[in-house]
C-alpha cells in the first residue's frame, strides 16, 4: 500500500501529523509523536502578542528604566501565559529539529502586518522545513470592511513570503464571505498551501463574576464537515497543498478529508484524548480500509469526492441545502 503525499512540496511517507499544539511543549512527547509514525512535526504557534509584549519590554526598559507601565501601554497575556519566549520558542524549534527525522513545521498566529512577522525568518533559520501562518482575526471595528481584513492578510502573506524561502501555508477559519475568491488570492500571492481550518474559541459567561470564561471543548467529528465542504469545493481550483485539521477522530474521518482533496491531514484532540500512539491506530486503520476497498495508494484516493466535475457548484449546493432541510420530520 502506498500511502506517500506530497505536503507543501515536502514527500513524506503517509498524510497523517500532529496540528499546532502545546503536545509539542516536551521534547520527550515530540520522540513518543515521532515514534508513533508522525508524518511531520508541526510546531505551537508563537503569537504576535508575545513577540509585541518582548518587543515592548525592550523598549520600556531602555528608555524608561522599567516594566511598570508595561500593561498599560499594551494590552495582551501576561509573559506568565506561555511556555516559552520568542526567542526560548525558536531554541526549542532548534531542539526539535535536531532530536527528529522528520519535517519540523514553525507555526506564526497573528492579525497585524508589523515587525512581529520577522520572526518569519527566524524561524527558518532556526531549522524549520515549513512555516503555518494562523491568521485568527476577530473583526470588532464598525467600520473595517471584510474586504480590509482580506487586503491585510495578503499583506501579510506576501511580506513573509517575501522573507523566506520555505513552504509557507496559511492557517484560516471559515468566516470569509467568499472563501473560494480568497483562497486563490492567497495562493498567488504566495501561499503554498491552505490549512482548513483554526477553530473559533468562544467563551462562556459567568453571570456570579459578571465576566468572561475561558471554555475550551476538544473537537468532536461534528466539526468535520465544514471542512469536508470547503475541501471539496476547493480541490483541483486553487493551486498548492490543502491540509484538513479540525474534527477527525479517527481513520475514517482522515479518509473523508482525503477524498475530498486533502494532501495532509492533522490531528490534536485526539491525541490528546487517546495518546500520541494513537496516530499509529489511524494509519494502521486507514491502510485497512484502503485495502478492503481496492485502494492501492493515496493519490488513487486523494479528490475523489471533491467537486470539480460538478457542472454547476452552486446549484448543488442550493439543491442539498434544501433536501437537508426537508429531510427534518416534524414530531
Amino acid at each position: 500500500m502506498d500511502l506517500s503525499t506530497t505536503y507543501l512540496g515536502l514527500k513524506l511517507p503517509h498524510p497523517f501529523m500532529p496540528g499546532a499544539s502545546p503536545l509539542v511543549n516536551e521534547l520527550d512527547m515530540v520522540k513518543r509523536l515521532e515514534d508513533a509514525g508522525a508524518a511531520a512535526i508541526v510546531m505551537n504557534s508563537l503569537f504576535e502578542e508575545q513577540i509585541r509584549r518582548e518587543q515592548l519590554r525592550a523598549y520600556m526598559e531602555t528608555d524608561f528604566g522599567g516594566e511598570s507601565r508595561l500593561d498599560a501601554v499594551y494590552y495582551a497575556p501576561r509573559r506568565e501565559c506561555f511556555a516559552r519566549g520568542p526567542e526560548e520558542y525558536l531554541e526549542h524549534l532548534a531542539r526539535i529539529k535536531s532530536a527528529v527525522a522528520v519535517p519540523v513545521v514553525g507555526s506564526l498566529n497573528g492579525t497585524t502586518l508589523g515587525g512581529w512577522l520577522e520572526y518569519a525568518k527566524a524561524i527558518e533559520h532556526a531549522g524549520a522545513d515549513a512555516l503555518e501562518l494562523n491568521v485568527y482575526a476577530l473583526p470588532t471595528e464598525l467600520d473595517v470592511s471584510g474586504q480590509a481584513i482580506e487586503d491585510r492578510t495578503i499583506e501579510m502573506v506576501r511580506a513573509v513570503r517575501a522573507q523566506i524561502r520555505i513552504p509557507l501555508a496559511v492557517k484560516l477559519s471559515p468566516f470569509y464571505t467568499a472563501p473560494i475568491h480568497f483562497a486563490r488570492r492567497l495562493t498567488e500571492s504566495g501561499a503554498d498551501g491552505l490549512v482548513l481550518f483554526n477553530r473559533f474559541y468562544q467563551p462562556d459567561v459567568n453571570p456570579d463574576s459578571l465576566g468572561a470564561q475561558p471554555h475550551l471543548d476538544l473537537s468532536t467529528a461534528a466539526e468535520l464537515p465544514l471542512r469536508l465542504h470547503w475541501l471539496a469545493l476547493l480541490s483541483g481550483r486553487v493551486h498548492g497543498s490543502l491540509i484538513a485539521t479540525g474534527g477527525v477522530t479517527g481513520a475514517v474521518d482522515a479518509l473523508k478529508a482525503l477524498m475530498c482533496g486533502a494532501h495532509a491531514v492533522q490531528l490534536v484532540s485526539a491525541l490528546v484524548r487517546h495518546g500520541p500512539e494513537y496516530l499509529a491506530r489511524v494509519r494502521r486503520d486507514a491502510t485497512t480500509w484502503m485495502e478492503e476497498h481496492g485502494y492501492e495508494s493515496i493519490q488513487e484516493l486523494r479528490g475523489s469526492m471533491n467537486l470539480t466535475e460538478c457542472p454547476d457548484m452552486a446549484a448543488y449546493e442550493r439543491a442539498h441545502y434544501m433536501l437537508t432541510l426537508q429531510s427534518l420530520n416534524a414530531h
